[in-house]
């Protein structure tokens, strides 16, 4: 029994997804499109051998060249909104104990923290405001 080239096209398709999956590289993802797009070629128009493999590097080449600059650019963007500790960077908390380089607390975003002076020299007194430059563990850093 022979199997038809279209067939072939959607069998290497398939094991693309596979390996898209696994890698999460988009590349193969678009490799599998234009092995899917060969395949059509195959089965529904009946084009030839040299037919399928243009219509697979034509398209898979578009797809890299359209999908990778969007994915780089998805890759180096940061969060819009930050989360867990970095969300507590730069926010203003209320010194409750004396804070100074030994230690302290401070009350961040309704919860009570333990904090430590950036500056050893410097020491914060009860009811001042500070600053939370940076989360060591549980423990604020303030200046």
């Amino acid at each position: 029994m022979e199997i038809d080239a279209w067939l072939w096209w959607l069998i290497g398709a398939t094991a693309l997804g596979i390996a898209l999956v696994v890698t999460a590289m988009p590349e193969l993802g678009m490799l599998a499109v234009g092995a899917i797009a060969a395949a059509t070629v195959t089965g529904v128009f009946g084009g030839g051998a040299v037919a399928q493999v243009a219509v697979f590097a034509v398209v898979s080449t578009a797809g890299i060249a359209v999908v990778r600059p969007i994915a780089n650019r998805h890759r180096a963007q940061r969060p819009q909104f930050a989360t867990g500790v970095d969300a507590l960077k730069g926010r203003q908390a209320v010194v409750l104990e004396r804070v100074d380089a030994s230690g302290g607390r401070i009350k961040l975003a309704g919860e009570v923290w333990s904090a430590r002076a950036l500056d050893t020299d410097r020491a914060y007194e009860v009811g001042q405001e500070v600053d939370v430059v940076d989360i060591e563990g549980a423990t604020a850093i303030v200046m």
